[in-house]
């Protein structure tokens, strides 16, 4: 599936400076930052600082080095914060039906306490 990249969207504006974050941890190719509406005690965003819209854009697309990286920076935010002694839970939204708000992959990290069920039977 193509896939069309907003350069205007908020994290393509973090990324380029013009919105300041609260950094938890970068690399060269991702940033992680505390979320400025935490729906839990320990809540971190983490993102690629490539152009993906979700994460199956990401895992089709980006490089090799881009998929390890991203993936060791979300296991470092996590042991940063402690959140994988007690548990946390980590999502990532995609399209209109999974009620994504940023069109560029995200992963939420959150922790800190019990967060319940995901979701409840419809």
């Amino acid at each position: 599936m193509a896939y069309s990249y907003d350069d205007e969207n908020i994290f393509a504006k973090i990324l380029r400076g013009e919105i300041p974050n609260d950094t938890v941890f970068e690399t060269e190719h991702s940033l992680a930052f505390n979320d400025i509406r935490p729906q839990a005690p320990i809540h971190v965003l983490v993102i690629p600082r490539g152009k993906y819209v979700n994460y199956d854009d990401f895992a089709a697309n980006a490089s090799d080095e881009e998929i390890l990286d991203y993936t060791r920076a979300i296991a470092k935010v996590c042991e940063m914060k402690g959140v994988e002694a007690e548990g946390f839970r980590m999502i990532s939204n995609a399209g209109h039906n999974g009620v994504q708000e940023v069109p560029h992959l995200h992963v939420h990290i959150l922790g800190g306490r019990n967060l319940g069920r995901m979701l409840t039977p419809a």
